[in-house]
């Protein structure tokens, strides 16, 4: 079993990455007081703008193409969020229907721009990155195995981009604001903090961890773009509900689907799992986080506000 665990460890790694940073946009965004439903398009959003990006600089940076196509699918998820923005913010919109037409027109204008570039909807990458093992570290009995061999660097950038949140959101005056938006916007405006620019920054934040989150999962195990992200932006945000909106929650969530999720899809190949019919296995990660939500329900630690439209009018 310990091999079997060994072997699967790192592509649990791959698929958690891209779901826990997807789910830390979600995360400043919700806290921020605008539910975002939209990072599923947002994730589509950034894959595409990562695979055209890679696809026209390769020939000319080589490798550091990939991490251009990084960086830009990060501005290009920010850039695309203020619709959702301007809309739940300014407009007072419903932001459960906003987010679903994100989604929506994510999902359509990506794959119009592929097919008029490429003609298929698809566009395929040269090259993603690269595994390595992290020097020295590697070498440590049973953890080196497990969390330092066959790493892929975007690992070790979400993993400090999560530290980075932590302390933002509980040793920052900004993370205070920020959480007192989506607790209690009108004391907060008060208290003369501007909601609308604080909610605009979780909501861009939000697009841009969304956009790097597609990114990842084109650069590390997908290597195509062909307008979708199979649910991941979905399953993102049951992870943001699963871990109680808190940054080590959510990495405590990530991690179990990711690994469940990889049990599910090798374990036909594995003889000790070939027993196990294989639908129990993808649906027990969601099974198990419905039955956590119905225990829990009482006891939510959801923004307050999460949702709710501003107005300074309201007092």
């Amino acid at each position: 079993m310990w091999t079997i665990i060994v072997q699967i460890f790192p592509y649990a790694i791959a698929f958690t990455v891209p779901l826990l940073i997807t789910s830390l946009g979600g995360l400043f965004s919700e806290r921020s007081g605008v539910v975002n439903i939209g990072l599923e398009g947002l994730m589509v959003m950034g894959s595409f703008i990562a695979a055209y990006t890679i696809s026209v600089l390769y020939p000319v940076l080589g490798d550091s193409a990939v991490w251009a196509g990084l960086a830009l699918a990060m501005i290009g998820g920010a850039l695309f969020s203020l619709l959702h923005a301007f809309a739940s913010i300014n407009l007072n919109a419903d932001q459960v229907i906003s987010g679903t037409a994100i989604n929506m027109i994510a999902g359509a204008i990506t794959v119009y721009f592929a097919r008029t570039i490429t003609g298929s909807g698809n566009i395929h990458i040269v090259s993603g990155l690269g595994r390595w093992d992290v020097p020295l570290l590697h070498r440590i009995p049973v953890i080196g195995s497990l969390l330092f061999t066959q790493t892929y660097g975007t690992t070790w950038l979400v993993l400090a981009i999560l530290l980075l949140s932590w302390y933002l959101i509980y040793k920052t005056p900004f993370g205070l604001r920020l959480r007192s938006c989506g607790e209690h916007p009108h004391a907060a405006d008060a208290a003369g903090i501007n909601v609308f620019a604080i909610r605009y920054i979780g909501v861009m934040v939000s697009g841009a961890f969304a956009g790097l989150g597609g990114a990842v999962i084109l650069v590390t195990y997908s290597g195509e773009f062909n307008g979708s992200v199979a649910g991941l932006g979905f399953l993102a945000l049951a992870s943001l509900i699963f871990g109680q909106w808190k940054p080590l929650g959510i990495l405590g969530a990530t991690f179990f689907f990711g690994f469940a999720s990889t049990l599910a899809n090798v374990s036909q190949v594995i003889p000790e799992l070939a027993r196990i019919p294989g639908f129990i296995l993808k649906a027990f990660p969601y099974v198990v986080t419905l039955g956590a939500l119905i225990l829990f329900s009482k006891s939510s630690q959801a923004p307050r506000a999460a949702g709710q439209p501003f107005s300074h009018d309201k007092r």
